[in-house]
């Protein structure tokens, strides 16, 4: 799959803050609460139990998803400083291997960013549009990589 470097950069940004939300989850946190979805929604009681059973589990899961695909994201071995690319840098490829081993993880990970940006905007229904908020530009990018990763998987 190919990024620019600044799209590379901005997604390494992302997924860094969603490797942040799951590391040191806020246990109250509507976004880390749709992360982990309820097993028994007739049952609170076996739901909760569940939720502490698995939840730890999962988010470490999650993280090292998102350590893959930061690791993807890297340049010459390092992270891409959106804030040091000049222009003519920001448009230069960066072609992500997607090999079996990262294919996962990437597919995992940008599913689970997209369900936590919708969280954060009050995205219910798929339909919903922006009303001038940049992050909903986000949202729909997310959705378009991860479109474009199931593309590139199947071809």
């Amino acid at each position: 799959m190919e990024l620019t470097l600044l799209e590379a950069a901005h997604l390494s940004d992302l997924v860094g803050q969603f490797e942040e939300l799951v590391t040191s989850p806020d246990r109250s946190d509507p976004a880390v609460r749709r992360l982990v979805p309820e097993a028994y929604a007739d049952d609170a009681e076996a739901a909760a139990e569940f939720r502490r059973l698995t939840q730890d589990d999962l988010l470490s899961r999650r993280a090292a998803d998102a350590a893959i695909v930061r690791a993807s994201l890297r340049c010459d071995g390092h992270d891409i400083d959106m804030h040091q690319l000049d222009r003519a840098a920001a448009e230069d490829a960066l072609v992500v291997d997607l090999t079996a081993d990262a294919a996962g993880p990437w597919l995992r990970t940008l599913a689970a960013l997209r369900l936590v940006l919708a969280d954060r905007l009050g995205i219910t229904d798929e339909d919903q549009r922006s009303d001038g908020d940049a992050r909903f530009g986000v949202y729909e990018w997310i959705g378009y990589r991860l479109e474009m990763l199931v593309q590139a998987l199947d071809s």
